[in-house]
Formats: structure tokens, C-alpha cells, sequence
């Protein structure tokens, strides 16, 4: 699509609300504690699980907090977010008086692009990269879905969810009989074999030979995390939805909602993993061959969790809005907060600073590089994921001092709108 075409550029700074990227940047907290535990890999881990079955008290304690709080609930906020911003680039095109048409091309393209990104992404670092499945989700739910009603995106993720919750809940029955399989049943044993953590390209100590491993796990969980799972394509639909409605540009408009979402989201989030996170401690036990029961469990309860957790940072949004008076200054610093203006900084430079994540991660903890994961624990690995996060939001700073963009966010707009036009 010729870039002549549009009638406008990328979003400029001036035009940002506080709420998508004060979420953005304490999701990219969370990314990090949630992907690091991954790089354990000098631990045995548990059935469907990425947490090492042994440990001292405290290591049991930061994992049960993972557990609940943590895991597989940052990629469906990921995906809202994902998606909201795709509703944001649309209305502020159409607004500006592209047709709608080649907007929607302008989002493909982008689609495409994220899904070389998360390509090239998992071939050099990282195997759970992300960006392929949003990239590949959005291609589909952009085709099939971006002109419907609201009231289809809100009927359709409701079958979708009733999908997920249904296949949950076959799981859940089903597990229960598995469970009275003794733990020698050949069933058994293969079923703890094919739940049991993939970290090939992690401990192999060949570079060249951690490629294909990641991606071959790349490729399968592009198309399982993206589309099969149901839930970050129900958050696309619910953030198209979300973004017609610019809740979170105008959250001060939209408390009530935002109040109940985060209530509900968050106590169906963090109830649904507390038999997983009590079973990882031993305070209940369930046959390691029926312990894959809750991984479905995780990714129903996840799908609530993210929403609730997309609405608290919502409302936290609010909060730093109502500090700016008129037209918001350039400084974030100064009239959001440090914290805030920091946290925001993050923000707007997801892409880079998620990317920047596993530059931090595989190099120093995978075997390849310099092993160091081998030689952590739950708790010191939670300590590490919080120190690469410090770390990203340092560079975000800097680059909000200095008035830069982020390098990813530079490399990708690039190569969706072309070079600048000059007048």
C-alpha cells in the first residue's frame, strides 16, 4: 500500500493517553517475571508447569505468587492492549481521512510485519516470543471481524468463550478419572512426558543448534497461543469493542465499568490458579499425571485475569489524568510523576523494550550463553526479572530525556508508513 495514500503519520506524543501506556509498561513487569522462570533450566519442573519442583521456603513462596498472580495472565492483557492500539491506529486514520479500506490494509501490513518480528525474535533469542501469534491472530480477526457490529464482537466472544470454558470443563472430568491411574501405568507416564516443560533450547550449548529448537516451539505456539486457545483471539474482539469506545483514552468516563471488570476479573483470576499454586507447594496432592488440568484452568481463569488487570491499570490511568491540567505537558516527569513518567516512557516503547527483555535474559541465563539459569531459583530468578525490567525502564527514560523514539518502534513504523515525508 503506497504510504501517499494516507492521510497521516504515526500517533505523535502529544496525542498519547496515560491509561494504554502506564498498562503497557506494568505488563512488560510482569512479562518478565512471568517468561524468566523459563530459563530455569538446571531444575527439574513440575507437570505443565515452568517452576522448579524443589526449593527453600522462600523459593515456594515467589512461586506460588507467580503462579496466581502472574501466569498466563499477561499475554491475554498483552492481547487487549494488542488489539487497542490497532482500533487506535484505524480511528486516527479514518479521522484524519484515509479511507477506511486502506486503513485496514495499513493494519495487515502491520499484522505481517509483527509476525516476521516474532519470527526473527524466537530464531535469535527467544522461543515464547509473542509478537507471531498477535501478528497472526490480528491478520485473521481483522479479516473476519473488524467491520461487524459490537453486538457480533461481543456475541462471538462469548462463543468463543463458552468454547473454552466447555473444553475446560471436559478436562477437568477427564483428569479426575486419569487420576486414579496408578503413577507406573504406561498411560501415565506418557501423559507426564507430554505435559512436561520443553527447555531443549535452553540447555542445548550449541547456539546455531537453539535456533531450530526455538523455532519449532515458536511455530506451534504461534498457531496454539494465537488461535487455537481461543483467548487472545476473544480479546482482540473485546478490545475492537473497548477501542470504538476509546475507554481507555477517556477512563474517567467509564468507571463503573472499569471498577466491576477489574473486581470480577481479578477474583476469578487469582482464584482460579490457587489449586495449581496450592498443589506446587504441597499443600494439596495431585498425581503428576493428572497435574495437567491445570493448565486449561490457568488459560480460562487467565483470559479474566488479563481483563481485570487491563481495567486496574485503566483506573491508575485516570488517577495520573486528573493530575494534568489543559494541554499535557511534553515533560512526563514533571506533570505525570516520576514513577508514572517513567513507567509510561516503558510504554510507549513496548516493542523495544520487550525485545530488549530477552537480550537481557537468553544470552546470560541460556546454556548457549552464559548458563547463569542453571544457578538460580524461583525467588532469585523473580529478582532478576525485576532487575531487567529496571533496566528497560532506564533506557526508556534516557530515550524520553533525549526526546528518541524506541529502535523497534522506529525499525516497524518504518516499515509501515515509509520514510517520513519532508515538506
Amino acid at each position: 500500500m503506497p504510504t501517499s495514500a494516507l492521510a497521516r503519520g504515526p500517533v505523535q506524543a502529544a496525542e498519547r493517553s496515560p491509561a494504554p501506556d502506564l498498562a503497557r509498561g506494568l505488563m512488560l513487569l510482569l512479562i518478565a517475571v512471568a517468561n524468566t522462570p523459563y530459563y530455569l533450566w538446571g531444575s527439574e519442573m513440575g507437570v505443565g508447569s515452568s517452576h522448579p519442583v524443589d526449593g527453600t521456603v522462600v523459593d515456594r513462596v515467589a512461586a506460588f505468587l507467580v503462579i496466581v498472580l502472574v501466569d498466563l495472565r499477561t499475554y491475554p492483557m498483552f492481547a487487549f492492549l494488542f488489539g487497542y492500539g490497532m482500533m487506535q491506529l484505524y480511528n486516527r486514520q479514518t479521522a484524519s481521512g484515509t479511507p477506511p479500506e486502506q486503513a485496514r490494509r495499513l493494519l495487515q501490513r502491520r499484522n505481517w510485519l509483527l509476525l516476521g518480528f516474532g519470527l526473527v525474535h524466537a530464531a535469535l533469542l527467544w522461543m515464547g516470543d509473542v509478537l507471531g501469534a498477535y501478528g497472526l491472530a490480528g491478520l485473521l480477526v481483522v479479516w473476519l471481524f473488524f467491520e461487524v457490529r459490537d453486538r457480533t464482537l461481543i456475541v462471538w466472544t462469548a462463543v468463543l468463550g463458552g468454547l473454552l470454558t466447555v473444553g475446560t470443563l471436559l478436562a477437568v472430568v477427564g483428569a479426575f478419572f486419569v487420576a486414579r491411574l496408578p503413577a507406573d501405568d504406561p498411560a501415565a507416564r506418557e501423559l507426564v512426558a507430554s505435559f512436561g516443560p520443553d527447555t531443549s533450547s535452553m540447555t542445548s550449548t550449541s547456539y546455531l543448534a537453539s535456533i531450530s529448537e526455538r523455532l519449532v516451539f515458536w511455530m506451534l505456539g504461534t498457531v496454539g497461543q494465537g488461535v487455537l486457545m481461543l483467548v487472545v483471539p476473544m480479546m482482540l474482539l473485546l478490545a475492537f469493542w473497548a477501542g470504538r469506545r476509546r475507554i481507555l483514552e477517556n477512563p474517567g468516563g467509564h468507571l463503573p465499568l472499569l471498577r466491576r471488570v477489574t473486581v470480577v476479573g481479578l477474583a476469578v483470576g487469582w482464584l482460579g490458579p490457587l489449586p495449581s499454586a496450592l498443589d506446587h507447594v504441597g499443600v494439596l496432592s495431585v498425581p503428576d499425571h493428572a497435574a495437567w488440568v491445570f493448565l486449561p484452568v490457568q488459560i480460562v481463569t487467565g483470559f479474566f485475569g488479563g481483563l481485570g488487570y487491563v481495567a486496574l491499570f485503566g483506573l491508575i490511568g485516570h488517577r495520573v489524568a486528573q493530575r494534568r491540567t489543559g494541554a499535557p505537558s511534553r515533560d512526563l516527569f514533571r506533570t505525570d510523576g516520576p514513577f508514572a513518567g517513567a513507567v509510561q516512557a516503558v510504554g510507549k516503547r513496548s516493542l523495544t523494550s520487550y525485545l530488549l527483555q530477552s537480550v537481557l535474559c537468553a544470552p546470560v541465563l541460556a546454556a548457549w550463553g552464559l548458563g547463569l539459569g542453571q544457578h538460580l531459583s524461583s525467588w532469585s530468578m523473580v529478582l532478576y526479572a525485576v532487575g531487567v525490567w529496571g533496566l528497560t525502564v532506564l533506557f526508556a527514560v534516557w530515550q524520553e530525556r533525549t526526546g528518541r523514539r524506541g529502535p523497534a518502534e522506529v525499525a516497524l513504523r518504518r516499515l509501515v508508513y515509509g520514510r517520513p515525508r519532508t515538506v
